[in-house]
């Protein structure tokens, strides 16, 4: 019997080490499937990791509230009426109004300065171009928290600049849309020059040229010809910033009283659902998936665009 178990075992060892070689040869003959097979691996395991925070938001949000602790990875309940309390609690539309106008009107102030820069140091010839360059890549990766401080006492009046007999005082800013939107475009658009560099550097002199010949000048050929064929490049960084600063926490935080009519973001709704003695865990998720649907149907939408933009503007032609 001892012979038998023996000779089982050599023979299933022999069949395994054969199926090993023959896929080891199948892989070297068409190495495609290998590729294939690693492209749907790794791609399964990010929509896991990625598609898990929102379906782990969805089960809260369905879950009631005191039912939540010591819950399971299924929902405990089927409680859809925590995405219409949201809306009755709390003015949570006017929050979620308030992070799309800051988040565009951030977006339109930076686009407008960051063509005007990308067109300076991608058409034109200076002194000091590439080292201006890398200095505004480097102020972009400073921490936030390094700005904060400073920031807090100029848009509360705190900072008194004398000039001989008078003394100029900075305005006050807090629970204003300025407080943020100040910050956003100094944070956001560091990279909207970069894209916008990179671009505006490929589009052929002879067609601006040809623009001046008709009397059109710098700022002209910029609006008319420029932009118009960098359209890539210019949704490119407008989605980008758009996203950012709509997710933006720590200035959207700390720069406003969190009141939804002194243009408090989606954050401050959010946060609002947290009782003294009581967390409305199940009304915060809900929040939480109201608030990310506007950026969700944005990226669906111009998914395209934005790695259009991105690879586009990474070629030379």
């Amino acid at each position: 019997m001892a012979g038998e178990a023996e000779t089982s075992r050599q023979s299933q060892e022999e069949e395994d080490a054969g199926l090993y070689e023959r896929w080891v040869q199948e892989s070297m003959q068409n190495p495609e499937r290998v590729y294939n097979g690693l492209f749907y691996v790794v791609t399964l395991f990010f929509l896991v990791t990625m598609m898990f925070p929102f379906y782990w938001l969805l089960v809260l949000a369905l879950t009631p509230n005191e039912q939540i602790a010591n819950m399971g990875l299924l929902p405990r309940g089927f409680n859809v009426e925590a995405f219409v309390r949201i809306f009755e609690l709390l003015p949570f539309g006017r929050f979620v109004f308030n992070s799309i106008f800051l988040a565009l009107l951030t977006t339109a102030i930076v686009l407008l300065l960051a063509s005007l820069a990308g067109y300076v140091f991608g058409r034109l010839e200076f002194p000091g171009r590439q080292p201006l360059m890398l200095l505004i890549l480097a102020i972009s990766y400073f921490p936030p928290a390094a700005f904060l401080l400073p920031l807090f006492d100029l848009f509360t009046g705190n900072v008194v600049i004398p000039l001989g007999p008078v003394a100029i005082q900075s305005p006050v800013l807090f629970n204003t849309p300025g407080a943020m939107i100040l910050p956003f475009s100094s944070l956001f658009m560091p990279l909207s020059i970069f894209i916008l560099t990179t671009f505006y550097a490929q589009i052929p002199d002879g067609l601006e040229d040809a623009a001046r010949v008709e009397g059109t000048t710098r700022i002209g050929a910029l609006f008319r010809v420029i932009m118009p064929l960098s359209a890539p490049g210019v949704a490119t960084a407008g989605i980008l910033t758009f996203i950012a600063v709509y997710n933006e926490f720590f200035f959207s935080f700390l720069m406003n009283d969190g009141q939804a009519q002194n243009w408090a973001p989606i954050v401050w709704g959010i946060l609002g659902y947290q009782g003294q003695y009581t967390q409305f865990y199940n009304l915060m998720a809900a929040a939480s998936i109201v608030g990310v649907l506007p950026v969700v149907i944005l990226v669906v939408i111009a998914q395209e665009r934005i790695v259009s933009g991105l690879t586009a503007g990474a070629l030379k032609e």
